[in-house]
């Protein structure tokens, strides 16, 4: 009998769900969006519920779609949008509050009060990230200390706290399973990543009760299994949930980046380099984080990773805020119809800028405009600026990394833009390799499951699935590429630390 693995999805505008069969071939998919919330500017949340029930939708409609015995389906892998939080009721599952997303900016003051405490080299040394906003532990202080009610909830056990991939399995298995999986658990700013477990300093530093905390455990082993009488589920029932990684782990994984010094970028809402370092953790001095890349048979695998925190979000802005077109697509279109920028430059900092930033305080900006100055001009401007976004997060990665990157394999929506990928070949120097089955991220998932029941046997096996649709190798003069570079650096100078105070 056929055995397919089913994936699930959940990123941060929208929930997906995709079934693979033993070749890696994609053979039904569902896809259903969800609001995103703006209460106030740089605040930005999600509905858990909407999250659940678009993901569970999905799911049941690619299955559906498949036209195959649900019996068939011998996994279910799980990847998610990162960081972003969510608080509930042990009880009833009920969310407590809105979730809070990752791009949010709301803690940035609880962040600039942890630094003048003096707890930035605690918190890099145990936990590979930096202090910023960015990261769960401090959205989760924030939902403690803000909701009412919450803290002492939490403090007498009645509510569970977790990502994304832990609001999913729990609801999954109706609150049988109440994990999370290493890779996410270690962007949460709370979790050691040399030790694996929680780290009870850093729970205290945040006043975190680690009861709230979900189990964490390795990438890929059976958590649970789909439960019974889930509306719309019920032909799945006792499916085993047995991968799940936060999604650009996934993505690596799934790019097949199984050996030290390989490397992915993954082009979504956000832009997501990383590089798989093996099996000790390198320590950024160049603005990047370190993160566990997977825990699998006992051993982990752990990543250096930049993160952009606007990309493909920049495209969706000049579309929907804008007006410029009606469908991303013809962004490239547009881009084309000129032969560069014009020189405009264009920082999309709509919530801060990540790496090797880390500036809270940076805001959208838009340079180099003159009367000439063209939508097509600015859509170019906006491609242009999310290669500008990778070509520095890839010049940290190989001033820390031990060797440098030689190839970089590209994912995500983005990453189908030829006129993207060329630029971006241009910029880096470096061959830019995008793989025949783009849905990278949750192909990870789902190979992390196939191999905790059998479907695959080892990595390697795994990574042979991978296929080159193109590679991209620079064509542009290099001069020119570098003096391009230096403007970029002079925008985004003049975007940073726009709002001088934020609470």
């Amino acid at each position: 009998m056929e055995a397919y693995i089913a994936a699930l999805d959940q990123g941060t505008t929208s929930s997906r769900a995709i079934l693979f069969n033993r070749a890696g071939e994609i053979v039904a998919r569902a896809q259903h969006p969800f609001r995103q919330i703006y209460p106030q500017p740089g605040w930005v949340e999600h509905d858990p519920m909407e999250i659940w029930s678009t993901t569970a939708r999905a799911l049941a409609e690619a299955v559906d779609s498949a036209h195959i015995d649900p019996k068939c389906i011998a996994a279910l892998g799980i990847t998610n949008q990162r960081e972003t939080t969510i608080l509930w009721d042990r009880t009833t599952g009920e969310p407590v509050c809105n979730a809070i997303v990752w791009q949010c900016r709301r803690t940035a003051a609880i962040c600039d009060q942890l630094k003048a405490d003096g707890w930035i080299e605690a918190v890099q040394e145990k936990t590979g990230l930096l202090i910023d906003a960015y990261f769960s532990g401090t959205k989760l202080k924030w939902l403690l200390d803000n909701i009412p009610g919450a803290r002492k909830r939490a403090e007498q056990g009645e509510l569970c706290c977790g990502t994304v991939d832990s609001w999913l399995i729990w609801n999954l298995t109706r609150g049988a399973a109440h994990v999370t999986d290493c890779s996410n658990a270690s962007r949460t700013m709370l979790f050691n990543i040399h030790t694996l477990q929680w780290d009870q300093e850093l729970c205290g530093m945040l006043g975190i009760p680690l009861a709230l905390l979900p189990q964490p455990r390795a990438n890929s082993e059976v958590y649970g299994t789909i439960a019974s009488g889930i509306s719309g589920l019920e032909d799945l029932a006792g499916i085993p949930i047995c991968g799940s990684a936060g999604d650009q782990a996934a993505a690596l994984f799934g790019q097949g980046c199984f050996v030290p010094g390989q490397a992915k970028n993954t082009y979504g809402t956000g832009c997501f380099t990383l590089m798989n370092v093996g099996t000790s953790a390198v320590r950024s001095r160049s603005g990047l984080v370190t993160s566990v890349g997977w825990q699998l048979n006992g051993e982990t695998t752990y990543a250096l990773e930049g993160s952009v925190f606007n990309a493909g979000s920049a495209i969706q802005w000049l579309r929907d805020e804008l007006g410029l077109f009606e469908t991303s697509p013809e962004c490239d279109r547009l881009a084309e119809s000129v032969p560069s920028a014009g020189g405009v430059y264009v920082v999309p900092a709509f919530t801060g800028l990540g790496a090797p930033y880390w500036d809270m305080y940076a805001r959208g900006t838009i340079v180099g405009i003159t009367r000439g100055t063209t939508k097509a001009h600015i859509a170019r401007a906006v491609l242009d600026a999310i290669a500008f976004q990778v070509a520095d997060l890839v010049r940290a990665m190989n001033a820390d990394a031990p060797c440098p990157i030689t190839t970089l394999r590209v994912d995500g929506g983005a990453s189908v833009s030829d006129i993207l990928m060329q630029t971006q070949a241009d910029l880096l120097r470096l061959p830019v390799d995008r793989p025949t089955q783009v849905e990278t991220t949750a192909f990870g998932a789902a190979a992390l499951a196939g191999l905790a029941v059998g479907v695959w046997e080892n990595l390697q096996e795994v990574g042979q699935l991978r296929r080159s649709q193109h590679v991209f190798m620079p064509q542009r003069a290099e001069a020119e590429c570098a003096a391009d570079y230096s403007h970029w650096q002079r925008a985004v100078n003049r975007a940073r630390a726009w709002i001088e105070n934020e609470v």
